[in-house]
């Protein structure tokens, strides 16, 4: 007789929960929520200067508006008037001096957004201006950091340097994103009794709401639950600036006793927030004739903007992923978070590890055209190794490298060698129009390198129906945590998934949460559910033991059925049986990654508890008379362990490239000379669209993997990595450049690689081509 099975455990390619609600409508977000009687709307004003002195604020006329209820600077504010997560310091007012252009001076609350706009037209604000710092090479300069600099340093970069046969030196620079979420900053604030505040936030990180929030209004944590059953969207931009949103609307509410909703238009949310952080790399490297490195000194600075936010884990994490997939026998790195008055940039998916992968990537490719190889057999040669020359520049080892194998399959699949010979001897004979190909590899560290973040707990009743109540402290924006997690939880029961029900996020039933960030939600929610899980099943397995006289060991589960000696009888049956008998059937759980660990003084450790790896390869066609182009064909492979889910996996792996993509090549941000930025909109901003999507799109799960860790269920994280596989597309696009001067010179280009970019480097390297004779491929330093 076949075993029962359910249907939606572990493994299974079940759609995304609320799927069909994303679609027709009916999935509820923060701004849909039913507003209480008498909420008011509320407005921020912004600094319209990058670094200033508030002289004075007259306010007079907007209060004797008849729909204001209120206004509050910073003065206003009953606690502190501080958010920062790691360093205190960061106002959600200004408190007397405003420090870019976008900065929050006061709020409004108001019977309409309408009002409270009109409100804030007619306040008069005086400033006394200050000189601004506005760049990364302006605050190097001055030496304006929000963090101290980080190094790490395996072996003596400068001895490897001196010996090596070849050098070369450069810089390049990659520039931010802004998170263009669906669902813009939101947060409704509604004062309870005995002064308490429910605040219902877009946020990724409820805990940090509670507190943050609970810290502005002078009250003790316990008195403000946070609640947010969905985000339309997050990507990091959701983790420490809805504290500020869900802030001013809460010190809105204590002041006037009503409760209070503040939405941002998308003009005013990337005025206000922070983005991902560009960064300028500069660098010196080593190698010998075949393209092997041999010594690296880089140093990574990023625009962490005024305040430091997250910014330092972000340049640390920038250090980590700077080796990429690559052995350096003698390695420098340093990272610097540059004060800047401009928004305060932040988490944003890959927390920097992004552009420290695509910092290695662009010197491995200009090595490898500087020796005449093909970058990808110039990347294989500098692979990590799996007994010898697997120690990172932070000294971890690396246990579980795949990546070769992974290339070798992708490079089979991809016919890459056949492609590669076949687009040369195209673009000999195509002047106007040139290909461009690229492959290249992920490794991406997973875990909060913030040891104490890497913490989670879950919280399961199971009813005397047997259907199943689960909370956690993750957060679902869309990635599939809440599906995934209820499956983990129906596979330790054996019961349908349709009989998990997935509950919003509430800091009153799962308390003291880390960020669902990292991508480490399923890793952490989903160990911490099983665990609940667990303690239930145990106390069932108790009870049957007893119940029908059986060793527990002869006890099972499946199908929807539990199966005890001769006795089967239905999951809810027994939940029943078992309360009657007054067996508990609620559980807590709670999971703390093990092993990692790091040092940040010495720059040594194990922060990352498994590594996820992945390779794409890349074409693109350039019209090189306007620097326009188009991705043609993609092939991405990804290492997700085994798979919880591969229909969502599949989506996250896809999702994240086309993100990365819109990254590297059409996603620019642009201030102007007095700090403002200009591209705060859907029409100067441009995201990937659905026809930028690569007509030949090829993705597939690696399927020759699990987790050498004991994560749940041996999977491993997803939410991250996939995006940095798009750097095939930026470095195909470099070698279509390349193509434009007949490969007779290194092309140079930064990131993202707007049209205008691509054009401006292919008339750069043909100048340089035509100006000099080009040297000789291995020659020493540029």
């Amino acid at each position: 007789m076949a075993e029962p099975r359910i249907e939606g455990g572990v493994s299974a390619p079940v759609p995304h929960d609320s799927a069909h609600k994303h679609v027709t409508g009916e999935a509820i977000y923060t701004d849909d929520l039913p507003e209480p009687p008498g909420t008011l709307q509320a407005y921020v004003l912004m600094s319209p200067r990058a670094h200033a002195r508030i002289v004075r604020i007259d306010t007079e006329t907007a209060r004797a508006m008849p729909e204001v209820a209120a206004i509050v600077t910073a003065e206003d504010i009953p606690g502190r008037n501080d958010v920062g997560p790691i360093f205190p310091g960061e106002p959600i007012l200004a408190p007397g001096v405003v420090e870019y252009i976008g900065m929050p001076v006061l709020a409004i609350a108001a019977t309409s957004v309408k009002a409270a706009r009109a409100a804030a037209a007619v306040v008069r604000i005086d400033y006394e201006d200050r000189p601004p710092v506005l760049s990364i090479e302006e605050a190097l300069a001055a030496q304006s950091f929000v963090c101290p600099p980080h190094e790490m340093r395996r072996g003596d970069a400068a001895r490897g340097l001196a010996r090596a046969p070849h050098r070369l030196a450069g810089e390049w620079r990659c520039g931010g994103q802004d998170h263009f979420y669906l669902e813009g900053q939101v947060a409704l604030a509604v004062p309870q009794e005995d002064g308490d505040m429910l605040v219902l936030s877009s946020t990724q990180h409820p805990s940090e709401v509670q507190k943050m929030t609970a810290r502005l209004l002078d009250r003790p944590i316990h008195a403000v639950t946070v609640e947010v059953r969905r985000m339309g969207g997050g990507f990091g931009g959701k983790e420490t600036q809805p504290a500020i949103i869900a802030g001013i609307a809460a010190v809105l509410a204590a002041k006037v006793l009503r409760p209070v909703k503040l939405r941002l238009d998308r003009d005013d949310d990337m005025m206000i927030t922070g983005k991902r952080h560009d960064f300028l790399a500069r660098y010196e490297a080593g190698y010998d004739d075949d393209g092997r490195l041999l010594a690296l000194d880089m140093t990574l600075a990023a625009r962490a903007g005024h305040v430091a936010d997250l910014s330092p884990s972000i340049v640390d994490r920038a250090l980590f992923h700077a080796d990429n997939c690559y052995f350096i026998p003698d390695v420098h790195l340093v990272g610097y978070g540059c004060r800047t008055n401009t928004q305060s940039n932040t988490a944003f998916r890959g927390f920097g590890g992004p552009q420290g992968m695509l910092a290695i990537e662009n010197l491995v490719d200009e090595i490898a055209r500087r020796v005449g190889r093909d970058p990808l057999e110039v990347r294989k040669l500098n692979y990590y190794g799996t007994d010898t020359r697997n120690v990172t520049p932070y000294h971890q080892t690396v246990e579980d490298n795949i990546i070769a194998e992974m290339t070798a399959e992708l490079e089979h699949d991809a016919t890459y060698a056949a492609r590669r010979r076949e687009i040369d001897s195209w673009n000999r004979g195509s002047s106007v129009l040139k290909k461009g190909l690229a492959a290249a590899p992920v490794k991406f560290g997973i875990s909060f390198t913030t040891q104490f973040l890497n913490q989670a707990g879950a919280l399961v009743h199971v009813y005397t129906d047997g259907s199943v109540h689960l909370n956690h402290g993750g957060t679902e924006m869309g990635q599939g945590l809440m599906t995934k997690v209820a499956q983990v939880v129906a596979e330790e029961f054996q019961i349908d998934l349709a009989r998990v029900k997935i509950s919003a996020t509430n800091t009153g039933k799962v308390p003291n949460t880390s960020a669902t960030a990292a991508s480490a939600g399923s890793d952490l929610n989903g160990m911490a559910a099983q665990a609940a899980a667990r303690e239930i099943k145990s106390r069932l397995i108790g009870f049957a033991s007893m119940q029908f006289k059986v060793p527990p060991g002869s006890i099972r589960f499946a199908g929807n059925r539990v199966f005890a000696g001769g006795q089967s009888l239905e999951f809810g049956e027994l939940a029943a049986l078992a309360y009657k008998a007054r067996v508990q059937l609620s559980a807590t759980g709670f999971y703390k990654t093990p092993l990692i660990h790091y040092d940040r003084d010495k720059g040594t450790g194990r922060p990352f508890f498994y590594f996820a790896y992945g390779v794409a390869a890349a074409e693109v066609l350039v019209d090189t008379l306007t620097g326009e182009y188009k991705v043609t064909r993609a092939d991405l492979l990804h290492d997700v362990g085994r798979s919880i889910n591969p229909a969502i996996d599949l989506g996250q792996i896809e999702g994240g490239f086309i993100q990365g993509m819109g990254w590297l090549t059409t996603e620019e941000l642009w201030w102007d000379k007095s700090g403002a930025l200009k591209t705060h909109a859907p029409s100067t901003y441009k995201i990937p669209a659905a026809r930028d999507l690569p007509p030949d799109f090829r993705v597939r799960l690696y399927d020759r993997s699990e987790n050498r860790a004991e994560t749940i269920h041996r999977s491993k994280a997803v939410g991250e990595p996939p995006l940095m596989l798009a750097n095939s597309v930026w470095l195909a696009l470099k070698d279509a450049v390349g193509a434009a001067a007949e490969h007779r010179v290194v092309p140079r280009l930064d990131a993202p690689a707007t049209p205008e970019r691509v054009l401006m480097a292919i008339e750069e390297a043909r100048a340089r081509a035509t100006a000099t004779e080009p040297q000789p491929v291995a020659a020493g330093a540029e």
